[in-house]
């Protein structure tokens, strides 16, 4: 679960910081703030983030294989 953990909490943060950043440059509409802060934490995190997301995928997809109870 340790993957999971460390990737979202990283995306929490690139939110957090792209959203300071971007009232502290004038960005005052609450909603307008939120929307942009979304798209460039996600482009950002997309660039930045492959490795932690490569290994929550591979964490996931080896949970889903292991609980799949084989039907013969």
């Amino acid at each position: 679960m340790r993957p999971v953990l460390v990737y979202t909490l990283l995306r929490v943060v690139l939110f957090a910081v792209t959203f300071g950043v971007l009232y502290l440059l004038g960005l005052q509409n609450l909603l307008v703030l939120i929307v942009v802060s979304f798209l460039v934490s996600g482009i950002v995190s997309y660039v930045l983030l492959s490795k932690q997301r490569d290994a929550m995928s591979a964490r996931l997809s080896g949970r889903l294989n292991r609980s799949k109870p084989h039907d013969d």
